[in-house]
C-alpha cells in the first residue's frame, strides 16, 4: 500500500511511536476484557470492590485509544500538507510543455480529488491500524483460553476476510473508472463556467454539452460509483453478519460438543463483540486506502518534475548584449485527427533595447517563437546563445529571469513583485500607474491589488505594470494592446514603447497594428514555422496591408 509506505518513509518514528501507542490500546482492551472474564463472570467477594478498578481501566482504555486515534490523524494531516505542498512544488517546477500537455482540468483534479480521497483515506488509516492490532491481540488472548475453539473460530473470520476482501478488490475497479471520469467532468466544469458567455447566447450548444457531453460522463461516473458503494456496504454487512455468525459457532462448540465451559464461551463471545466494530470499521476503511492508491497512481501518471525544496534559479544573466536564436526548431507530435507542426529552422539576432514588432497569422507559430525566446520551451533543434555563448542545461532558469511578458492568455495576479522577488520600487509602481491611467482604478493593500474587478483592457494595463515592477530586462508583450482603445492604443505606441526603450529594455512585441508598424526598430514576419525579417519595400508593403495580408495566411 503505497499510503503506508509514503508515510513510513517520511514519517517512521513518529509512526512507529503511534503504532507503540495503538499496540497499548489494543493490549489495554484485551486487558479489559480479562478483567471482566475474571473478575466480574467468574466474580468471588464483595463485587463494589472491583467497581473503582473496572472503572479506572475503562478511563484508560479511552485515553490511550483516543490519544493513539489523535495522534496518528495528526500524523496523517501533517502528511497530507506535506504532500501537497510537494504536488505544487513539482507543478511549478515541470516544464510547460508537460504541463500543457496535461492541461488545467487534469491537474486541478489532481489537486483537489486526489489529495482530498488521499486526506480521507488517512482520517480512516487509525480504524484499519487499531482494528489489525485488536485483532491479532485478542486471537493471541483467545488461543490461551481455548486453542481448539480459537482455530475453528479462526477458520470462519479467514472465509469472512478473504469474503470480504473480494468485494474490496471490486469496489478498487470501479474507483479506478471513477477517477478517470472525475477528469472528463472537471473538462465539463471548465467549459460550463469558463464558457458561460457562449452558453448563454447558444442555448443548443448549452443542451448538446448538457445532453451529450456532460451527461453521459455523470452518468459513467453514477454507474460506477453506485457499483462501487454496492460492493463496498456488501463487504461491511457480509462482515457484520459473519461476526455475529461467530458468537453463534462460540456457543455451539461450547455448549453443543462440549469444547469449552460457558465462562470461556462467554469470555469467547465478548471479545467477538468487542472486536466487531474495530473490524467492521477496518473493512470500511479498505475502500477509502484504495481511492487512496488510485490517488497515488493517478498523481504518478502525471510524470510531473521530481521534488525540489529550494526555487533555485541561479543568477539572472542580465549583462548579454546580443541573443541569438541559431537553427532552433521546434515539432508538435501529430495528434488523432491533426498533422504534426513545425516550427524552424529559425535563425534571430537581437540586440540590447530593440524594439522589435513580430506579425504573422493565426497558427503561424508566433506563440511557439514566444516561448522559446523566452526559455519557456527548449528548441528540439538546434541552440540560444548570449553574447555567442551557448546556454548550457543548468542555465535554463537562469536565463528565463531576464524576462517579463504579458502573454494573450495572461493570468492576472493580484500582488506586485520587484526585482528578484523583492517589493516592488514605489516610485516606479507611481510613475507607470500614471502613465498606464490606472492611478484611480486601483486600490493597493501593500503591495496586493484588493479590486481586480477590471475590463478586459484594464486587466492587460495592470498586467504590464506588473511585469515593468519586475524590472527584468526584455519585454515580451503578445497582442497587448489589441484590448485598448484607439486612444490608448497610441499611447502604448508613442509613449509607452519610448518610455521602456529609456528605462533600456528590450521588446519584442506581437503586433497586428499595421499603423504603428513604423515605431518598430525592425518587423519580423512568421509564416507557417518559418521566420523572415521584412525590410525596405516588404515592410513599407507590410505598413501599409498587413492586415489584409494576415488574413490571407494560413496556418
Amino acid at each position: 500500500m503505497e499510503l503506508l509506505r509514503v508515510v513510513f518513509r517520511h514519517y517512521r518514528w513518529p509512526f512507529i511511536a503511534v503504532m507503540a501507542l495503538s499496540l497499548a490500546s489494543a493490549g489495554l482492551g484485551i486487558g479489559v476484557i480479562a478483567f471482566i472474564n475474571r473478575r466480574l463472570i467468574e466474580a468471588h467477594g464483595d463485587p463494589l470492590s472491583v467497581l473503582p478498578q473496572f472503572l479506572g481501566l475503562i478511563v484508560l482504555l479511552l485515553a490511550i485509544t483516543l490519544g493513539a486515534q489523535l495522534a496518528l490523524t495528526t500524523l496523517g494531516h501533517h502528511f497530507v500538507y506535506r504532500l501537497r505542498g510537494h504536488l505544487i512544488k513539482r507543478i511549478l517546477d515541470t516544464d510547460i510543455e508537460r504541463i500543457e500537455a496535461l492541461g488545467s482540468a487534469n491537474l486541478m483534479a489532481s489537486l483537489s480529488s486526489d489529495i482530498h480521497h488521499i486526506t480521507v483515506a488517512f482520517v480512516r488509516l487509525p480504524e484499519l491500524v487499531q482494528g489489525v492490532i485488536l485483532t491479532l491481540g485478542s486471537a493471541l488472548y483467545l488461543a490461551w483460553l481455548s486453542p481448539g475453539m480459537l482455530a475453528v473460530t479462526a477458520v470462519w473470520v479467514a472465509v469472512t476476510v478473504v469474503v470480504g476482501w473480494l468485494l474490496v478488490s471490486r469496489v478498487y475497479q470501479h474507483l479506478s473508472r471513477v477517477r478517470a471520469t472525475e477528469d472528463r467532468l472537471y473538462q465539463d466544469y471548465a467549459s460550463v463556467i469558463e464558457g458561460r458567455k457562449e452558453l448563454a447566447l447558444n442555448r443548443d450548444r448549452a443542451r448538446r454539452l448538457f445532453d451529450e457531453t456532460y451527461t453521459r460522463n455523470a452518468r459513467e461516473y453514477r454507474h460506477h460509483i453506485i457499483r462501487s458503494d454496492t460492493f463496498h456496504l456488501s463487504a461491511v454487512n457480509w462482515s457484520n453478519i459473519m461476526m455475529l455468525g461467530a458468537i453463534g459457532l462460540v456457543f455451539f462448540l461450547a455448549n453443543g460438543l462440549g469444547w469449552a465451559n460457558t465462562n470461556v464461551a462467554a469470555t469467547y463471545s465478548l471479545t467477538l463483540l468487542f472486536l466487531r466494530t474495530p473490524l467492521i470499521q477496518a473493512v470500511g476503511a479498505l475502500p477509502t486506502l484504495l481511492g487512496a492508491q488510485v490517488a497515488f497512481d493517478k498523481l504518478e501518471s502525471l510524470e510531473l518534475a521530481e521534488y525540489r525544496q529550494a526555487f533555485t534559479s541561479g543568477e539572472a544573466l542580465n549583462h548579454w548584449q546580443t541573443l541569438e536564436l541559431r537553427g532552433v526548431r521546434f515539432r508538435y507530435p501529430a495528434a488523432e485527427q491533426s498533422e504534426g507542426f513545425e516550427v524552424g529552422p529559425i535563425d534571430l539576432t537581437l540586440t540590447r533595447g530593440e524594439q522589435v514588432f513580430l506579425i504573422g497569422g493565426n497558427g503561424s507559430g508566433k506563440s511557439t517563437l514566444a516561448r522559446l525566446l523566452t526559455g519557456l520551451y527548449q528548441p528540439h533543434d538546434g541552440e540560444i546563445l548570449l553574447d555567442a555563448e551557448a546556454l548550457t542545461a543548468e542555465q535554463w532558469e537562469a536565463y528565463r529571469r531576464s524576462f517579463s511578458a504579458v502573454f494573450t492568455d495572461f493570468h492576472l495576479f493580484d500582488r506586485l513583485v520587484g526585482q528578484e522577488g523583492a517589493a516592488p520600487d514605489p516610485a516606479l509602481v507611481q510613475d507607470w500607474l500614471e502613465r498606464l491611467g490606472m492611478q484611480d482604478k486601483l486600490q493597493f493593500d501593500g503591495d496586493r491589488v484588493t479590486n481586480p474587478q477590471l475590463s478586459q483592457g484594464q486587466r492587460k494595463r495592470l498586467a504590464l505594470l506588473l511585469a515593468v515592477a519586475e524590472q527584468r530586462d526584455f519585454l515580451l508583450l503578445d497582442e497587448w494592446a489589441a484590448d485598448q482603445d484607439p486612444q490608448f492604443r497610441r499611447t502604448f505606441y508613442q509613449a509607452l514603447l519610448p518610455r521602456l526603450r529609456e528605462l533600456g529594455k528590450t521588446v519584442l512585441a506581437v503586433s497586428h497594428d499595421d499603423a504603428y508598424f513604423g515605431h518598430a526598430d525592425r518587423l519580423l514576419e512568421m509564416r507557417e514555422g518559418r521566420l523572415t525579417e521584412l525590410t525596405g519595400q516588404q515592410r513599407e508593403q507590410a505598413s501599409r496591408d498587413a492586415v489584409g495580408r494576415l488574413d490571407d495566411d494560413t496556418p
